[in-house]
């Protein structure tokens, strides 16, 4: 997956239009981020990454650069 699809899953799990969430976006600005966009955010890990993912690892980034960090591999760009 593309740095590009991967901002375009988590616009679609903030239900926000395609484009909006770049790299470089900080978690902390973002409106849409809470509690449980952090489960929506773990269940398409899961689903579209088959990869695991913890709330901790998760509260440990700031931007969706790093979100994407958590992925070696499986997200480039």
């Amino acid at each position: 997956m593309t740095l590009q699809e991967f901002c375009t899953e988590i616009d679609t799990l903030l239900e926000q239009p395609p484009g909006t969430v770049k790299g470089t976006d900080k978690l902390a600005d973002m409106g849409n981020w809470d509690s449980m966009a952090v489960i929506s955010f773990i269940a398409m890990a899961d689903s579209k990454l088959q990869s695991s993912v913890t709330a901790k690892q998760i509260s440990g980034c700031q931007t969706v650069a790093d979100l994407a960090a958590l992925f070696p591999g499986k997200v480039q760009g």
